[in-house]
């Protein structure tokens, strides 16, 4: 159940390949975010700036979000980029406050908000 998660956040998931991994592509990402317990798990794990709150696939995902971030989730496949988008639409509208700290970590200079302005526009439509 926790490896759920790691679909959660951006649904973008390890590797430094070609394209992301698919181990967690089927998923069930609604009972991952009705799920508070493993959602601030996960949550606490990426705002950590250690990896001691991290099961392994929170440290996959940790590692994965500044590479799809910076890459526009290129290594990602069209189920993952659906889940990314899925998961965010979800924190923008239902848990902004775990959204504006991820926000505020993984882009603290507001570049990435920028870059994406239009597709954040879109998602949280």
């Amino acid at each position: 159940m926790q490896k759920c998660t790691l679909a959660l956040l951006l649904a973008c998931l390890v590797a430094a390949t070609a394209a992301y991994t698919t181990k967690y592509d089927n998923i069930d990402l609604d009972d991952v975010l009705h799920n508070d317990r493993l959602l601030k798990k996960y949550h606490e794990c990426l705002l950590s700036d250690s990896d001691a709150s991290c099961t392994p696939d929170g440290k996959e995902l940790k590692a994965a979000i500044p590479d799809a971030l910076t890459n526009e989730c290129s290594k990602c496949n069209e189920k993952q980029k659906a889940g990314a988008e899925k998961v965010i639409r979800f924190l923008i509208k239902e848990k902004p406050d775990l959204w504006t700290p991820l926000e505020n970590k993984y882009d603290p200079s507001g570049s990435y908000r920028q870059k994406y302005d239009q597709e954040l526009k879109r998602v949280s439509a």
